[in-house]
């Protein structure tokens, strides 16, 4: 997922597509231990999606409070 189709969700969004990859992380990982991982490239790219992700929210944050910094 790219960081423009990222920025293009609502919050709402991001927090459950966020939830589904940290679901779908831990399933990978899981497959991992046991040894029946077919692509071991997929555990790295969620972990890059989760990031930017999570990288977004706090960019939208912190814009959120300049914002509200400049009001007061």
């Amino acid at each position: 997922m790219r960081t423009d189709d990222i920025r293009k969700m609502s919050p709402e969004e991001r927090l459950k597509k966020l939830e589904e990859l940290r679901e779908e992380l831990v399933k990978l990982r899981l497959k991992a231990s046991v040894g029946t991982l077919e692509n071991p490239g997929a555990i790295r790219a969620i972990r890059k999606t989760i990031a930017r992700i999570l990288t977004v929210m706090r960019e939208e944050e912190l814009k959120q409070q300049h914002v509200a910094g400049k009001r007061s």
